[in-house]
């Protein structure tokens, strides 16, 4: 189990909603779109991720070239940069490509089905909160073309949950202000074994493209403490929230804050990051 970090929730995907039985979220562009409006919110608020996972990553990789799909305003990117890579990322919204490079990250926009490789290759493809959005089977071909022999496929989530009594208030307050929203669902079944079916779904995928070695599932546990202002100032970023009118956003941060204040004010998210990884075979 990983030590406790201070990192921010995205217990959504970063684009979209929650596990499905079946990955279909790569057909909803218009949610996985929605981030960049408010682009620096979303680089404050939002996790990273253990460093145990990046150190994993990078020394399974062959080299120090990696490739970062959908890296939104960098935070994955960031990571494997202090980490020692060097890093490319590959964006489809160009307001969150924008402040990457503010950032220091080099970004070309494109979908990853879009993007083009040329004779660029990698020695790891990486993807934070992000994979869902891309094709289930041209990904992971994609992935493919542009690692290098030996090179690592690596796509991972973070999941969190709440305490019994938080789930409970929280999504009293969904069901009364957004019914109808994917929020009043999603803890529905606990975060991690809707992320955990998620990857299984991905590790199918790969090993239908024939280029991998059979893939590996990982998983990291840690705690976050939040203060009120830090998680309603996350919630926005989220997938089910992002294109709500302002009223409606509004009445979910006041009934959340509420909810917090009732449990002292602040409160403790438990987390687990999940991941699918592969090596690219020598015979791809």
């Amino acid at each position: 189990m990983c030590p406790t970090h201070r990192w921010a929730h995205a217990h959504f995907y970063r684009r979209g909603e929650p596990p499905r039985p079946a990955h279909t979220t790569h057909r909803h562009r218009q949610v996985a779109e929605s981030f960049g409006s408010d682009a620096e919110r979303y680089d404050r608020a939002r996790p990273r991720y253990p460093q145990a996972l990046v150190d994993r990553i990078v020394a399974a990789g062959p080299g120090p070239d990696v490739l970062d799909v959908g890296c939104g305003t960098g935070i994955v990117a960031r990571q494997f940069a202090e980490a020692g890579s060097r890093v490319l990322g590959v964006e489809v919204d160009a307001r969150m490509a924008d402040l990457a490079r503010r950032r220091g990250i080099d970004v070309e926009v494109a979908s990853f089905e879009d993007w083009d490789p040329a004779d660029r290759r990698f020695d790891a493809v990486v993807s934070g909160q992000t994979w869902h959005w891309v094709d289930p089977l041209a990904g992971p071909a994609k992935a493919a073309q542009a690692l290098r022999p030996r090179g690592l496929l690596a796509l991972f989530w973070n999941a969190a949950q709440p305490s019994p009594e938080l789930t409970e208030a929280f999504t009293d307050v969904y069901r009364r202000v957004i019914p109808d929203s994917i929020a009043v669902r999603q803890w529905a079944v606990p975060a991690a074994e809707g992320y955990t079916a998620l990857c299984a779904q991905t590790a199918d995928r790969m090993r239908e493209v024939g280029a991998f070695t059979d893939p590996e599932q990982w998983r990291f546990d840690w705690e976050q403490p939040y203060t009120r202002d830090e998680w309603l100032d996350q919630l926005p970023t989220q997938g089910a929230f992002t294109r709500l009118p302002q009223a409606e956003l509004d009445e979910v941060l006041a009934g959340v804050g509420t909810a917090i204040d009732a449990a002292g004010g602040s409160f403790t998210m438990h987390y687990a990051t999940v991941a699918v990884a592969a090596t690219r075979t020598d015979s791809a």
